[in-house]
């Protein structure tokens, strides 16, 4: 008797889905999500424009946690480029966030690779 119809793999006795062994299953890593996510705010992630003169540290709810600004790039003419280099720094440390993000719940979902999951992270 194979796996399939003997109540050992995925399926139940007459082949039919073992639904209750699915719902086990599906609410340990409903779990593990939540407890992954919660750890998120834990994450640090660090990006830099204009050479450094510009820092921003983002946590895995993507809130700026710092924002450093080196004297020698404010200049009270040219504001824009400030605002630039800061959106440009943010930007960076919230990308480098989401891969820190995506690879953290990647192993509370154990390799599962679901359509349509990877962007809600």
């Amino acid at each position: 008797m194979s796996d399939d119809q003997s109540g050992g793999g995925p399926f139940g006795p007459g082949g039919m889905p073992d639904l209750g062994g699915l719902l086990k299953a599906a609410q340990r890593l409903q779990g593990d999500v939540a407890r992954m996510q919660e750890e998120l705010v834990d994450l640090r992630a660090e990006a830099s424009a204009g050479g450094g003169m510009v820092s921003a540290v983002v946590n895995g709810h993507y809130d700026v946690v710092s924002l450093r600004i080196e004297k020698d790039v404010v200049d009270p003419t040219d504001i824009v480029m400030l605002q630039d280099l800061v959106a440009a720094a943010v930007n960076q440390a919230n990308a480098k966030m989401r891969d820190l993000a995506k690879e953290h719940m990647a192993k509370a979902m154990g390799g599962l690779n679901l359509p349509g999951l990877p962007g809600m992270f």
